[in-house]
Parts: C-alpha cells; structure tokens; sequence
C-alpha cells in the first residue's frame, strides 16, 4: 500500500501528526509512506527512515503576484513531484482547503478526511471523498490517530505516544556546546509564540529564571528562533541573577538540548511540542487556546492558565483588547515549576 500524509505545517502540527508515523509503520511495515509538506517546516521530518519520500511543497510560491506563466510553470513542478509516486490513499489531517487540494492533485481516489464539523475550512470537504468524525473536545494527537486508524484500519495507542525525530551528531554535539555553558543542571524557557495573544510577558521569564537559580539551582537557557531575539532580550533584562544564557539553536538541536533539561516552560508554541516530543517535563503558559486540545498528553506536566476569567473558553484570538489571559504572576508560573520537578 502506498500512503500519503498530507501536514504542511506548523512545527507543533508535524510534531502532533509523527505518532501516526510510527503507528502506520508499525501495523503496516511493508507500506511506501509518503508525506507532503511545506518546505519551511521540513526540517524536522528530514532524514527520517520511517518515510520512503519527502515531498517538500512551497505553497507560498504559489500566491498572487507573480506572472501567470511563472505561476503556472511552478504548480506544474510542485504538481509532478506530487503525483510521481501514484499512491493508493492520502489522508488530510490539516483540514484546510490547500491541503485538501493537495491530496486531490495528487490524483489518489481514496482521500480521507475530517468531518465538516472537525475541519478548520470545512468548504475543504467537497475536496475529499471519504470522512471520519471524531468526538469533541479530543487531543489533537489522537484526533489525529483516529483518523488513521479509521481509514487504514489499524491499531494505534491510546497512550505512550511514539514520536519518530531522528536527529544527528551534529545537533547532538551543538546541544551538548550549548550545555557546556552552564553548571549542567538547567531550564529550558521559552518565551516565543507565533501569536502575540499566545505570549506571557517576556520580562517576566527572567524574574523566572531568577528564582529557578535562587530556590532551585538551575541554571536557565531561554531558547528563541533567530527572529525573535528581541523577546529573548527582553528576558534576558528581567534578570538580575546573570544565570541566563540566551541561545538560537537549530530544531533538532533544540530537540537534543531540552531532552536533558530538569524542567521546560513555554506557551502554546512550536518548541513546546518539540519538548513533549522529547520528553522533558513541561510547565506550559496557555491562555487563547487550549490544553486539553494542544497541550502535553502526559499527565505530570501541568498546564498553567486563568480558569478565573469569563472570556477564557475556546477564544483562539490572534488580537485581543482586553487581553488578560496571559496575565499570571512569576510566583504563579514558579510554584508550577516546583510542583512539576516534585518539590511538592
């Protein structure tokens, strides 16, 4: 059986989808897995022997304001990459109208899908052909294992999810510089997120990472993407114990480096997934989206979110005016991280 996934992005999405990897190459051994995805947010599937091939797609390229016959030459490439491979089944777990579309230019007549009700774009369903409905308020993780498991039918987990990151001895070696720099007994915070409504305040990260060394002993490595040294910055100045190492690494580094960390915090972002991924115990920051949906499915680490604010539920704003759901206390977000490295 020739499969194709179809997850272009984000970081935390992919990193969401990779147990269904390791569940489809489990029950099926023999199938030829395939996976479409966007070219900016490969990097963490790349090199991964549990994928026959890796279809990099630039969606983007495909967007207005280019010649029409430069557009056209451009999906005829992405278009033949797509096909070559002649799957039998495609399965969709974006939910969006490109990813749908995806899976329908890639002429496999078996193409399944979430139910309208489970889709982002649920115009997206007149691109597929066969649906599976999946219960409400379901981790995103096994949301997407039903989905699986309904249209290839097979087993997946309930729990102990696999996540298939095979990194190198290159990221291992740029984590252990990274390590290097510290006492070897450290956090790992990350102030980043790809939504404004999704970030606790950056200066507050330092005070945090403050009474991490003071209580704790731990020294803290606050983690950011290049483009986002300003956040890191902005903690760094929240500081006043210079226990503080700001470091950009790669993904794959970031993925070695926080498999040794005592404890992660972080928002509902990339990283954070990559953490749970990785194991480390996880405080997270969540205020516009939710844990239940998002959030680790392991049950030591602790979510940290305002249950005391009538606006809390299901809001998912990228812009907000009375934006209060991010607003907690650095004593709030440090007894967390004591409970979570079973202080008490």
């Amino acid at each position: 059986m020739k499969i194709l996934i179809v997850k272009l992005s984000s970081i935390g999405d992919i990193v969401h989808t990779l147990p269904v990897l390791a569940a489809i190459r489990s029950s099926l051994p023999g199938a030829e897995i395939a996976w479409a995805v966007e070219k900016r947010s490969a990097e963490i599937l790349r090199g991964n022997p549990l994928l026959d091939n890796l279809i990099e797609l630039d969606t983007r390229s495909l967007r207005g304001g280019k010649p029409f016959e430069e557009l056209l030459r451009e999906a005829g490439r992405q278009w033949r990459e797509l096909r070559q491979f002649k799957y039998d089944i495609a399965l969709d777990f974006q939910g969006l109208v490109k990813s749908a579309a995806i899976a329908r230019f890639s002429r496999v007549k078996r193409r399944y899908g979430f139910s309208s009700r489970n889709l982002r774009e649920p115009v997206s369903r007149f691109l597929l052909n066969e649906t599976v409905d999946v219960r409400r308020k379901t981790h995103i993780i096994r949301k997407n294992l039903e989905l699986a498991a309904k249209a290839l039918n097979i087993s997946v987990p309930d729990n102990d999810f696999e996540f298939p990151i095979f990194a190198g001895e290159e990221h291992r070696a740029e984590a252990e510089n990274i390590i290097s720099q510290t006492n070897g007994n450290f956090a790992v915070l990350n102030p980043a997120g790809g939504w404004a409504t999704k970030l606790w305040h950056a200066e507050k990260f330092g005070e945090l990472a403050d009474k991490i060394w003071e209580k704790e002993g731990l020294f803290s490595i606050v983690t950011t993407a290049p483009n986002e040294k300003e956040l890191a910055e902005k903690a760094l100045r929240g500081s006043k114990s210079g226990k503080v190492l700001l470091t950009q690494p790669t993904l794959k580094g970031f993925y070695e480096l926080v498999k040794r960390a005592k404890v992660y915090v972080g928002g509902d972002t990339g990283p954070t997934h990559l953490a749970v991924a990785a194991g480390a115990p996880i405080v997270g920051i969540f205020g516009p989206t939710e844990w239940w949906r998002n959030g680790s499915p392991n049950r030591r680490d602790i979510c940290v979110e305002r249950t005391d604010i009538d606006c809390r539920i299901d809001c998912h704003r990228r812009t907000c005016s009375n934006w209060i759901c991010m607003d907690m206390t650095t004593d709030t977000i440090f007894e967390a991280v004591r409970k979570r490295l079973g202080k008490f």
